[in-house]
């Protein structure tokens, strides 16, 4: 897969990594050789680190595409590599590089110059990432990330982990690369639920003595969202065998939806209710969010914002009826109708969801006019959310590109017993609780582990939730990634620190230096990564590469102990080293919204 991409709106700011450095000299010697000025080349990193720190493919690509002149001069690939080699070593800086060359039917395979590598070391240890990292213009990269979303009144089970954790992360990588982001929590506060929520509350007593009101007893609970589940399983319950419930409910919803003030009373409360859980889970989580004062945009917010929506799809001609309901059909888009309004008239979820997007497209002092909208929702909803962007596509409010879905899998157990101990619903605070105390009360240590067993893996897959794994010392887990961190402060306060002002000019790498240079090469990867992970919203590449990254650490530690260097220039130099990969370290995990311990 390839090292290094981009989404297609970043505008590159000229940044000076060597990544970056080696993309453009690359794009601008195929320009000259091949006459393609427009081809973004990319770099791998080559399985075997012997064939050079970072391999491109281009001329292999690019063969193919040549005009007929060209393809006359060059009779393979390789030629055309070494055409390109060629340009490169007249136009790169010479103390970027050490060594280009060709290999095979056509790689290009570079390797990183020492001064290159001891340059960036240095600039690692300035602290500025913004500079190392940023690749748009955060004046003309506005991006919303919607993660979370979790449904007022019901549960904030292990479910919800993924959306939220994912999603938060996601949102610091593109800040992390210069996008001005807004994280919004498009709260489930509205819907036909809320009738039935509101009858059980008024008629269904969770106190059978009658000595406490519902009221007093949700106001008084700790876990209130527990005690409105409650009343919501039980009138289902009892809804089975008195359907005319289900009837009384619907009349409450739409109470609820034409102002009635007890309904909106009860409505409210348990909005509040409900958001104080979730705030308490969220402020555990390290997890916050920018829209409407820190809590979202609920569903609720767009209930009154439906209507022009509607009015635009029928000026424009969408809607068609079928059997009494508004559908927008989408053929072309070879995708299912997408119904906007019922036949007895209720709007639906996608109602709200086009509205919520007309919102953000028409707010134009906050969001800009061309702002990337990203949905962090479950895999499950890939078709949904396929014909939700194809109606705004064909609205005209976004174009391909700005509508994104990052996608999850589900949470699979092999702890029967914690989920029969909660029944059919797994609450996140339990599942909070549980692995703090696994982690010895650590908060740190067990909701880093928590969060790493998740983010570890592409968002997409199912995670199986494995409690040994995830607490795990020895193999890739969160406790490792932390001992890794704690392991360089440990070195660095034992050792001493090094100056952080030293010039590049006084360190060197000694001629026996090649596990410094092993390290050196897998730090001035990570500008890279970064910008991989935010360009396809995926935060597993800069796990994958962190934990490489510990374990390159590991090896050149054992190999290259600091107190048995031979100079007091190498000594300084592996402190600059250990040093570097704790600030690399300490960077990565806060992207993955994972906090870091001094000591474990």
């Amino acid at each position: 897969m390839a090292f290094f991409r981009r989404l297609e709106r970043v505008q590159y700011l000229g940044m000076t990594d060597t990544t970056t450095l080696l993309i453009d000299h690359l794009q601008k010697a195929v320009a000259t050789s091949l006459q393609v000025p427009d081809f973004r080349p990319e770099l791998e990193k080559p399985a075997d680190s012997s064939h050079g720190d970072y391999s491109s493919n281009v001329a292999m690509v690019l063969f193919g595409q040549l005009s007929p002149e060209l393809k006359e001069k060059f009779k393979n690939p390789r030629q055309v590599a070494e055409e390109i080699v060629t340009v490169l070593y007249q136009t790169l800086p010479q103390d970027s590089i050490k060594e280009i060359s060709v290999a095979g039917p056509g790689f290009i395979n570079f390797k990183v110059s020492d001064s290159a590598l001891l340059a960036y070391l240095l600039q690692v240890k300035s602290g500025d990432w913004g500079e190392l990292l940023r690749v748009v213009d955060p004046k003309s990269s506005i991006a919303i990330v919607e993660y979370s979303s979790a449904n007022i009144a019901k549960p904030f089970t292990i479910g919800h982990l993924r959306s939220t954790i994912i999603g938060d992360a996601v949102a610091n990588l593109l800040e992390a690369v210069g996008w001005k982001v807004y994280r919004d929590n498009h709260l489930g506060d509205w819907g036909t639920q809320f009738g039935k929520q509101i009858y059980a509350y008024l008629n269904i007593p969770l106190d059978s003595t009658g000595e406490q009101s519902n009221e007093q007893i949700i106001e008084n609970s700790s876990e209130p969202v527990k005690e409105l589940v409650k009343l919501y399983v039980e009138f289902h319950k009892q809804a089975e065998a008195h359907p005319e419930m289900e009837d009384a409910a619907r009349e409450w919803f739409k109470k609820l939806e034409d102002g009635d003030p007890e309904a909106r009373r009860i409505w409210q409360k348990c909005v509040d209710w409900s958001m104080k859980e979730f705030q308490r889970i969220y402020a555990r989580l390290g997890v916050s969010f920018t829209e409407n004062n820190g809590k979202g945009y609920g569903e609720s917010f767009f209930e009154n914002k439906m209507g022009p929506v509607i009015e635009e799809l029928q000026e424009k001609k969408l809607l068609s009826e079928s059997e009494g309901a508004q559908l927008v059909f989408l053929e072309e888009e070879h995708l299912p109708p997408l119904m906007i309004i019922k036949k007895d008239g209720a709007t639906l979820y996608a109602t709200r969801d086009l509205a919520t997007d007309k919102f953000r497209k028409e707010n134009t002092e906050r969001y800009g006019s061309h702002p990337l909208v990203i949905n962090e929702v479950g895999a499950e909803q890939s078709e949904y959310f396929q014909q939700l962007y194809a109606v705004e596509y064909k609205l005209g409010w976004y174009k391909p590109g700005q509508r994104v879905h990052v996608k999850h899998g589900l949470y699979r157990f092999q702890d029967q017993k914690m989920s029969t101990r909660k029944g059919n619903t797994i609450w996140l605070n339990d599942v909070l609780d549980e692995v703090v105390s696994r982690a010895k009360g650590s908060e740190e240590i067990g909701l880093g582990a928590l969060k790493w067993n998740d983010l570890k893996r592409s968002a997409h897959l199912d995670v199986v939730f494995n409690w040994d794994e995830i607490l795990s010392m020895d193999g890739n887990s969160g406790p490792y990634m932390q001992y890794a961190y704690a392991r360089c402060l440990s070195i660095i306060n034992k050792v001493g620190a090094p100056e952080l002002d030293q010039p590049a000019a006084q360190l060197t790498i000694g001629a026996e230096g090649e596990a410094e240079r092993l390290v050196l090469r897998k730090l001035i990867q990570y500008p890279s990564i970064v910008r991989r992970a935010a360009a396809e919203f995926a935060p597993h590449h800069v796990a994958t590469y962190l934990f490489s990254l510990a374990q390159e650490f590991n090896s050149f530690y054992h190999s290259s102990p600091i107190l048995q260097a031979k100079s007091e220039q190498s000594k300084q130099l592996r402190l600059q080293i250990v040093q570097g990969v704790a600030d690399t370290i300490h960077h990565g995990l806060k992207l993955l919204g994972i906090q870091t311990v001094e000591r474990m």
